[in-house]
């Protein structure tokens, strides 16, 4: 009777008996974590079928250097295959006007910037284009790339991994970071500021002008300080 490292050094190898087995022994897993996305329009056998996907990938790709494991190692991934699913089947679509509104903000920000040295403020910027700081907020929250929280942050064999995947779904604050991964240490040792940015954008759905207001920042700065800490934890999960 082979324990599970072993059956995933035998499925790495080729051994499709031992990635067979570790398939049926972690269904339970896969089902356990189907449940969460119930009442999304989905059959729960559909959904099965694509968490079993990640699991498979999980298989492949496990790193025992990783130190944790299998089945903590195996969540974030299983649950990232299935909310890859639900994004990829169901896209939002952005309005024309909005897709235009952030084309111009981008355009007149950097135009102002190269002359000046200095970035405006989003209530500069919204008397330039006679509109306002809401709508220039949600037009660039809307035409924002898939980077966010959908980035992704490591990528092997042409498999990403994106950040979501290493971020549960339940409301505590800690319970939120699959703890087998790095980020949660990352997040913690982060200055103060900077954390209460993430905790604010990711764990509390805020928007960029939220939390421009609660830290003191415009929304621009805000953007940009999100866009660095993010290249920031791409490079510190994965240059371990």
């Amino acid at each position: 009777m082979y324990d599970t490292n072993e059956l995933i050094k035998l499925a790495q190898q080729g051994n499709e008996d031992a990635k067979k087995q570790l398939v049926e022994e972690n269904s339970g897993l896969v089902w356990s974590i189907v449940k969460r996305f119930s009442g999304r329009g989905y059959e729960a056998e559909d959904l099965f079928q694509i968490g079993s996907i990640g699991l498979i990938k999980c298989i492949d790709k496990f790193d025992f250097s990783f130190n944790v494991k299998f089945s903590t190692y195996a969540v974030p991934m299983i649950m990232g295959e299935i909310k890859r699913f639900l994004r990829d089947d169901g896209p939002i679509k952005v309005p024309r006007p909005l897709k235009e509104l952030a084309i111009k903000v981008k355009q007149l920000e950097e135009s102002i910037t190269k002359k000046t040295g200095v970035c405006p403020s989003v209530n500069f910027i919204a008397e330039q284009l006679n509109t306002t700081a809401d709508e220039i907020v949600v037009a660039l929250d809307s035409s924002r790339e898939v980077e966010s929280i959908y980035s992704s942050v490591y990528q092997n064999d042409g498999t990403d991994v994106l950040l979501i995947d290493k971020i549960d779904s339940k409301e505590s604050y800690d319970d939120k970071i699959i703890d087998n991964i790095l980020l949660k240490q990352i997040i913690e040792n982060l200055p103060d500021r900077e954390k209460e940015i993430i905790r604010l954008r990711y764990f509390e759905d805020k928007t960029q002008m939220d939390v421009a207001k609660r830290v003191g920042l415009s929304q621009v700065q805000v953007s940009r300080i999100e866009k660095k800490l993010l290249n920031f934890f791409r490079n510190e999960l994965y240059s371990q």
